[in-house]
Formats: C-alpha cells, sequence, structure tokens
C-alpha cells in the first residue's frame, strides 16, 4: 500500500473517530435532556395537577386571581410535554424546533413572576380558605415537603439548563447532519428568552436596590427612586477636608447618573436610629474623576472628585476599595458623557 494510500485511510479513521466521538458526547446530553425533563414534568404536574386545577373546579380564587398567580404555567407544562414525547422517540431536532416556538412563554412568565409573588402573599394574608387549601396540598407525600413558593420559579431556572443542553448538542452534531440546521435555531431562540429573561430579572434587582436606598435615607427630599437610574455600589469612605482637620466618614452610594453623600443618624433618634441623613447629590455629568494617590501596592488611597463648584476628597485604607471606586466612578462618568 502507498504511503498517499496509508494517509488518506488515517485521515478517514481520524473523521470517523470524532464522529463516533461526537455522536457518544450527543447521546449522552440527549439522555440527560429527556431524564431531566421528566423531572421538570413531574414537578409542573404537581401546581397544574394540585393547584391550578383544583382551584378552577373550586373557584376558590377569581379566574384573574388565578390568572395572576400561576400565568402561563399550562401553557409551559404542554409544551414540556410535547417535548418529552418527540424525544422519547428520538426526534431531537423536530421536537427542539417545535418547542422553541413556544419559548415566548418563558418570557412571558418571568414578566409576571413579581406580580404573581405579590398577589400569592396577598391572598395568603386576606382569604382564609386558600391559606388552608395551599396547607393541606403541600402536606401531600407527592411534594415531599416543597411549598408553592418553591416550585413557581422553576421554568425560568429551567430555561437556564435548555441554553446549555442546546449548546451541548449543538456543539456535538456534524454541521452536515439534517439536524444541525434545527438545533441551531433552538439555541438562537433560547438564547434570545434567555437574554430577555436575564434583563426582567436585573430591571427586577435594580429597582429593589433602589427602594432600599431610598428607605435608609431620612424623609423623602432626596428621590433615589428614577426609571432610567441604574444602582452601582455603595460604601464607606473617609472624607478630606480642603482645608484640613479631622477626617469626615460617610456612606456613598453611587447610581448610573448621581453620586451621593450620607451621614448616620443620631443613634437615639427615636425614629431615624438607623437610617443616614443624605449630606449632598452630585450629578455624575459634571465630574471629573482622578486617582490621587493609590497607583502602587500603598496602604489605600485618595481619590479627587471634581465638580463645576465642589471638589471631594476620597480616602480609604483599603487598596482595593479605592481602585474599584475608581473604576466604577470613571466608568459611570464615561457612559454618561459618551
Amino acid at each position: 500500500m502507498s504511503d498517499s494510500s496509508l494517509l488518506f485511510m488515517a485521515g478517514k479513521n481520524t473523521v470517523e473517530e470524532q464522529r463516533a466521538r461526537w455522536e457518544r458526547k450527543r447521546s449522552r446530553t440527549a439522555k440527560e435532556l429527556l431524564e431531566t425533563e421528566h423531572k421538570y414534568l413531574e414537578q409542573l404536574d404537581l401546581v397544574v395537577t394540585f393547584f391550578v386545577t383544583i382551584l378552577k373546579a373550586k373557584g376558590t380564587l377569581k379566574p384573574a386571581v388565578l390568572e395572576t398567580i400561576f400565568g402561563p404555567l399550562e401553557s409551559i407544562y404542554s409544551a414540556s410535554h410535547v417535548l418529552s414525547l418527540h424525544l422519547e422517540k428520538g426526534n431531537l431536532g423536530l421536537g427542539l424546533e417545535n418547542f422553541s416556538q413556544n419559548l415566548e412563554l418563558y418570557g412571558n412568565y418571568a414578566e409576571n413572576l413579581e406580580q404573581a409573588n405579590k398577589t400569592l402573599k396577598e391572598q395568603l394574608r386576606k382569604n382564609k380558605s386558600f391559606r388552608r387549601f395551599k396547607k393541606l396540598q403541600e402536606t401531600r407525600p407527592q411534594f415531599q415537603g416543597r411549598r408553592l413558593e418553591d416550585l413557581l420559579p422553576l421554568p425560568l431556572q429551567r430555561l437556564h439548563q435548555y441554553k446549555h443542553f442546546l449548546r451541548d448538542l449543538l456543539e456535538n452534531t456534524s454541521p452536515d447532519s439534517a439536524e444541525y440546521q434545527k438545533l441551531t435555531k433552538a439555541v438562537k431562540s433560547v438564547s434570545e428568552v434567555s437574554r430577555w429573561v436575564q434583563d426582567i430579572i436585573r430591571k427586577r434587582e435594580n429597582s429593589l436596590q433602589l427602594l432600599r436606598v431610598q428607605k435608609l435615607l431620612k424623609g423623602q427630599k432626596t428621590q433615589v427612586l428614577s426609571p432610567e437610574r441604574w444602582y452601582i455600589r455603595e460604601g464607606w469612605l473617609s472624607v478630606v477636608p480642603p482645608k484640613g482637620g479631622e477626617l469626615k466618614r460617610r456612606m456613598f452610594f453611587l447610581f448610573s447618573d448621581i453620586f451621593i453623600s450620607a451621614k448616620p443618624c443620631h443613634p437615639l433618634h427615636p425614629l431615624n436610629s438607623n437610617k443616614l441623613a443624605c449630606r449632598a447629590v452630585y450629578p455624575l455629568h459634571q465630574c471629573v474623576v482622578d486617582k490621587v494617590f493609590g497607583h502602587t501596592q500603598s496602604q489605600g488611597g485618595l481619590l479627587s472628585l471634581s465638580f463645576p463648584h465642589k471638589t471631594l476628597l476620597l480616602m480609604s485604607s483599603d487598596q482595593q476599595d479605592i481602585n474599584d471606586w475608581h473604576q466604577c466612578l470613571a466608568a459611570a462618568v464615561r457612559k454618561l458623557k459618551g
């Protein structure tokens, strides 16, 4: 056999070995996807069977309230049931392609989840018969100690898992395979909806941070809550007086557009002992940030924040802390001016 023939045979074997590795990994991922889908369906079934279906029949909750608490959960359950049937038959590409058309349900579910949790708490407080019903259902052996509140976030957790499963499947599918294009579409759909959901979660977490800071500040004079405002960070820094003197320890809150300085209220104040009094609100679009020292591995550092009518000198004994503040402040100012 000639050298060229041997090289051809070796190349062929290498390609076949690669395809065999892809197929093994793909089979393992497909098996895990099906097994976890069955478990996911069992958990969703607890909510659909023991809550949604019975509550609809009993009329314990008004239809609008029921819809608010559970959102499109029944439709999500149906879509997953159809997907599991496809997976059981080995119709991976077709099953996932069809399933990806229902992924918008997950985005709608995420948008509704905050209101769902509020309404659930409200009904548990006001509706005695619903409170009793929920407690009774949760004591069933199928629930294994889980509460309704533990089961409602499941679709969002599963969406995150779908993203990883589908990427693994695509990576281990040959590009010339009939299923490759279907999996590519499914991966794109899951990634888009996942970004949509992450954006919803990020906005919700930001709203909670703004609300927390608003409640920390005494009175309502300083308006922290604003639709376009983003929380960045907070922490204690020492203010260096411009003409010398004793350092003043202040709490600072950095947002996407403003920088707030606050000091603790008097510990013996009858109403505000745990609150902070706002000392100043600085607009970041007028700010110039400089690191005065702290460039080397020295102890701590000093920042200079220049505004049209004031310069703030802020100090920390923690080197990493002053570096983080400098990075966050510079990035926020740059973004506003860009």
